[in-house]
């Protein structure tokens, strides 16, 4: 890696701005989360909370219809629509996540191969949506990628995206394993687990100072990767949604901490604690 960096406060500070007194939700965000199958509701509802209190003025669901209910009861202020009508244009989304809960449908591949290809502005591919990179050997399209593409594995999905087992990514310096994954993508990679680490296409990398052991729970990366949504839809560059994304989640945690201890955190309060620690970062 060429140039290596500690995630600040002071930071992403700089990159996340006090909003001007007449902005409306148009201006903030409008986000689509591609989450969901039938027993997995709760990662998209849980992305949806991530990208909803991080700040997205306009937050949309793309489900399997027999979720709607649940949907729209357990996150009201998003929309929902069905999967079966992401034929519309994808262009009007500010950004894109792909992968929560989705599931292994065949049809996922086609769909992402689909965004690849025709959407311009910042995808972000979590849990099934790499599964689906890995298993449809989607890597030329991912390389070759109309938009820009930030990927969220943990250690297993890495492995599987490298094809090598778990036990020799495991074996790998951490910053090794992030620049591979690189390599093997065009992606910037936010490689999960203690002390993240989000690496870029240009051989800069730079770790995470907050978070702990407690957020070592389900549904935790999924409120990541809709912080990171939220805040490209809002405009941040990319690079700059995924290192402040890492470390807001992380400092989330951290108050959630303070008030659940490390083993009574869920992601539900680490999805609530993120407006907190946006609020504690700009002051």
């Amino acid at each position: 890696m060429k140039n290596q960096g500690l995630i600040t406060e002071e930071y992403v500070n700089t990159v996340i701005k006090r909003r001007k007194r007449d902005i409306h939700k148009g201006d903030c965000g409008k986000v689509l989360l591609i989450a969901g199958s039938f027993g997995m509701a709760g990662a998209a509802v849980l992305c949806g909370w991530g990208a909803l209190r991080s700040g997205a003025g306009l937050v949309r669901i793309a489900v399997p219809e027999e979720l709607f209910t649940i949907i729209q009861v357990s996150v009201p202020e998003a929309t929902c629509i069905p999967r079966t009508s992401l034929n519309m244009d994808l262009r009007q989304y500010d950004a894109i996540a792909v992968g929560p809960g989705l599931g292994e449908d065949s049809n996922n591949a086609e769909l992402i191969k689909t965004i690849l290809a025709g959407y311009d502005k910042t995808l972000v591919l979590d849990a099934d949506g790499l599964n689906q990179i890995s298993h449809s050997h989607l890597f030329e399209q991912l390389k070759k990628a109309a938009c820009k593409v930030i990927i969220t594995p943990h250690i297993g999905e890495a492995a599987r995206l490298l094809q090598i087992r778990p036990s020799e990514a495991k074996k790998m310096e951490r910053q090794e394993l992030a620049e591979h994954l690189v390599q093997a993508t065009n992606a910037i990679v936010v490689l999960k687990g203690e002390g993240t680490i989000v690496a870029m296409p240009n051989s800069d990398s730079y770790t995470n100072t907050t978070g702990n052991p407690g957020m070592a729970t389900g549904g935790s990366g999924d409120v990541l990767t809709g912080i990171i949504t939220a805040l490209a839809g809002q405009g941040l560059e990319p690079e700059d949604a995924a290192k402040a994304g890492v470390y807001i989640h992380g400092l989330a945690g951290d108050l959630g901490t303070e008030s659940f201890g490390e083993y009574g955190l869920v992601a539900r309060d680490i999805a609530s604690m993120s407006a907190l620690a946006i609020k504690k970062i700009m002051g």
